[in-house]
């Protein structure tokens, strides 16, 4: 289940959460060229994967598959391994947007590549997983917490709703895979209905569990990572080896996985194992309640700061303690913006320089440089970001990459050189248009980035 944008999310969204707000009379010329045209320019979409092979070892990787494999995200265990055998099928039905079709096919064509699964779309009414594109309300009703799910044996939600808390949709009890559904936002922006796809259909197919110790999977619950990575293309070949099969215990798994990732992975058997310590639950739901839903800022605080008590105290060094940094720095960007930033800092030091953690740090370089902007600090905020613009682009994140142009384009601004800023603000909108969906969230986007730049907050300034 992919959790609801805005609960766990990156921060992208808020960069003005800390920053002054230039006044209404006082938009730029850029912005005001782009607030008065008719349309904004093509929506702009990835086409070509440039996924990176993992850079964990077999014997990581071999623990991380069982740990995924054999749980489900609320910890309880699973006793039985379990995934669909021969060729599967895909459908969709409701009112599809126009982004969907392509991004699902890419999507198929890269789980054949490179996961080497036989799965093909059809039209057929009896596919074995339907993906039906319904509302967000529809959802939000069907599960609060979730921007986009799947159950085991429906092929509808209203198979679902008249199914719900049974057996039947119980994935604790299922002994097989054979007919399942996938609920899809039909009204969100492009990049949502497709982060949706990558992580609905990679759970369809695989496993059912999350870890906060992955860096590099969209089998994490921070939300990172948008679409499906190397190491997650890595998992799903292994959990459709040959070598496995339904009904198999965690032992007669284990037992087959050093050889399965000796042969998909050679590269593997040579690195040494990190071996990071599970993830306590206390931790998690210290997480969960800094940055999900149901909490007041107070709260929020009080649980974020756990969270990095809890970090510090386990010991960790990894990219745990620094999303530790990150949801506290999160949280203070309203009240203590300066802390914030002490807390961003300390983020992207723990992400060090790992390629595994380089979209995190892409996310905190956003951050870091909006602060800059608005201290007036043109260069240093050139310098954070143009390290993470391929970044962005490599790990096909469409918001944050327009984010970072838009961030980037005031820091030129900032700098003296408009004309170099109204080019990268233009390129920009294309791909906000994809991450953001909306002409107004796109337009509303631009407006909060521009707000961050003190020139537009000086009386009179244009």
């Amino acid at each position: 289940m992919r959790k609801a944008r805005r609960y766990l999310l990156p921060l992208y969204l808020l960069l003005g959460a800390c920053m002054p707000i230039a006044s209404n009379d006082t938009a730029s010329r850029a912005a005001s060229a782009v607030e008065s045209s008719a349309s904004l320019p093509p929506m702009k979409s990835f086409s070509v994967p440039r996924p990176a092979a993992p850079v964990a070892s077999n014997t990581d990787l071999a623990r991380d598959f069982l740990d995924l494999s054999f749980a489900l995200e609320s910890g309880r265990p699973l006793t039985t391994f379990t995934r669909f055998e021969g060729p599967i099928t895909v459908r969709v039905t409701g009112q599809a947007p126009v982004s969907l079709g392509p991004d699902l096919g890419r999507l198929l064509h890269r789980l054949r590549a490179e996961a080497g699964i036989d799965v093909s779309q059809v039209g057929a009414a009896n596919a074995n997983i339907t993906i039906q594109a319904v509302t967000r309300d529809d959802i939000r009703k069907a599960l609060p917490s979730a921007a986009c799910f799947v159950v085991p044996n429906v092929s509808s939600l209203a198979e679902y709703r008249g199914a719900r808390n049974t057996r039947q949709t119980s994935w604790s009890q299922l002994k097989k895979r054979e007919r399942l559904a996938i609920f899809i936002p039909a009204d969100s922006a492009p990049q949502e209905i497709r982060d949706c796809l990558h992580e609905e259909l990679a759970q369809a197919l695989g496993p059912l569990n999350d870890l906060y110790r992955l860096p590099d999977s969209v089998f994490n619950d921070d939300n990172v990572h948008t679409v499906l990575t190397g190491y997650d293309m890595t998992i799903l070949r292994a959990y459709y080896d040959p070598a496995l099969r339904t009904g198999m215990s965690r032992n007669d798994v284990a037992d087959r996985l050093p050889a399965i990732f000796a042969r998909i992975n050679p590269r593997g058997q040579g690195a040494a194992p990190q071996r990071l310590s599970k993830t306590p639950r206390v931790w998690i739901e210290a997480v969960q309640t800094a940055l999900g839903p149901g909490a007041n800022p107070a709260q929020r605080r009080n649980a974020a700061s756990e969270a990095l008590k809890i970090a510090t105290a386990m010991g960790w060094t990894d990219h745990r303690r620094a999303f530790s940094h990150y949801a506290m720095g999160r949280l203070l960007q309203s009240i203590d913006p300066a802390r914030a930033q002490d807390h961003f800092v300390l983020a992207q030091r723990y992400f060090g320089n790992r390629p595994d953690t380089a979209l995190h740090r892409a996310y905190v370089a956003s951050q870091l440089a909006a602060y800059a902007i608005s201290s007036g600090r043109a260069d240093d905020a050139l310098y954070l970001l143009t390290p993470h613009l391929d970044t962005a682009a490599r790990h096909e994140n469409a918001a944050l990459l327009a984010t970072l142009m838009m961030l980037r384009a005031e820091a030129l601004d900032l700098a003296g050189r408009p004309t170099e800023a109204r080019s990268v603000r233009l390129d920009s909108l294309g791909w906000a248009r994809y991450g953001f969906g909306a002409d107004w969230a796109v337009r509303a986007k631009l407006r909060e980035v521009g707000s961050l730049n003190p020139a537009r907050r000086r009386p009179g300034a244009l």
